[in-house]
């Protein structure tokens, strides 16, 4: 059998791990190559225990690279590529927006010249069947009100530096498809959750502070709603968006599971309630607590927190068949038992540095720029 190649970037991070994992399972004619540069958020701890059938390999190297992208490209020869690579925390883009343009802006426009240099030294047969597959997020859109949804036809209007960074990628890519021809496609997601997510983000955040009887902040009122999705039905839309997506198209993926934050907070204390309960935790005796929810915190909102994001799915159910799979209450379920049962991931996650301090306030406070070097928000 002769394998396809996929090149996956940001491969060894939360949503590329999941869709490397997703792929080898249900694609055995595909070989997958993941190109990482392993910053803080990526992690080879998210590749471990994959099937050895010569089916996988990982590329150390960093998407900003002319030379690494050329090299890996000379080396795997793509037959598609999935841009999973990406600087995604908007308060880490609020304290140091640098390299949120270097990897998410820069980085996109070397991989689209590989690609687009991979596409003219193809025969016909294989220019019919490449594809580039860009991974977005719906914050490019900006802020909902209290009604409507995000399609594909929604005016771009980022709010931070994080969403501004992707909403360039999107256009490049974009740009690319209009001026020479590239096969690509463009995906938006919701709040993606699930295993192996890093615990700068809310869910995992939450489940690793309870468990330690540590504060649950919350930003501002705990009003602000996202529309999350779990992860492997954002994979499985992915992947027939690759198979089956018209070139050139953009589709939102929503999980119709909308929930303020602080519903999902109430919701992941309830879970881990009847897991392994609060009255039972050392560290919630120790101050005198009986109850998760005892731990919740509401500290000073982030600069510019989009109050509402919900996506209109059905593009992509019309298109590609896709609905999402899971309910939001099992498979929140589901994901805090992940962690909890996934204890050798989490230590050494936390080994690797803990993310878990307040960020996103003291460039937007001070006004200070950042330093050149980009450092800080690494």
């Amino acid at each position: 059998m002769r394998f396809q190649t996929w090149l996956v970037t940001g491969g060894a991070g939360f949503i590329g791990a999941n869709f490397v994992r997703a792929t080898l399972a249900r694609r055995p004619d595909v070989r997958v190559v993941v190109l990482d540069k392993l910053t803080y958020a990526g992690s080879l701890e998210n590749l471990r225990d994959l099937p050895d059938e010569g089916r996988f390999e990982f590329v150390r190297g960093d998407i900003a690279s002319t030379e690494d992208v050329r090299s890996c490209f000379e080396a795997y020869q793509p037959d598609a590529v999935l841009n999973f690579a990406a600087e995604s925390h908007v308060d880490r883009s609020i304290d140091g927006p640098r390299a949120f343009i270097e990897t998410n802006v820069r980085g996109t426009f070397e991989l689209l010249e590989a690609a687009r240099a991979r596409f003219a030294s193809l025969d016909a047969a294989h220019r019919a069947t490449f594809r580039f597959l860009h991974v977005s997020t719906d914050e490019v859109y900006g802020s909902l009100g209290a009604q409507g949804f995000f399609t594909e036809e929604t005016p771009y209007a980022p709010n931070s530096p994080y969403s501004a960074s992707k909403a360039g990628a999107d256009l490049i890519v974009r740009a690319y498809h209009r001026t020479y021809g590239l096969p690509t496609l463009v995906t938006n997601c919701s709040n993606n959750y699930g295993p192996y997510q890093f615990p700068e983000k809310l869910i995992p955040l939450m489940v690793m502070n309870a468990l330690e009887g540590k504060p649950l902040p919350i930003y501002g009122d705990g009003g602000n709603v996202r529309d999350w999705i779990y992860v492997e039905d954002h994979c499985a839309g992915i992947l027939r968006a690759l198979e089956a997506g018209r070139v050139g198209e953009q589709y939102a993926f929503g999980g119709s599971s909308e929930r303020s934050n602080l519903q999902v907070v109430e919701a992941i204390c309830d879970a881990l309630e009847r897991i392994r309960p609060g009255r039972e935790n050392a560290a919630l005796a120790r101050q005198g607590l009986d109850a998760y929810r005892d731990l919740k915190s509401f500290v000073v909102d982030r600069p510019g927190h989009d109050r509402r994001y919900a996506i209109d799915a059905s593009k992509a159910e019309r298109d590609l068949g896709f609905r999402p799979a899971h309910r939001f209450e099992e498979a929140l379920a589901r994901t805090v038992a992940w962690y909890l049962d996934h204890d050798d991931w989490r230590q050494a996650i936390q080994r690797e540095g803990d993310a878990r301090a307040r960020q996103g306030l003291s460039s937007a406070t001070r006004g200070e720029p950042e330093r050149a070097t980009g450092e800080a928000s690494r």
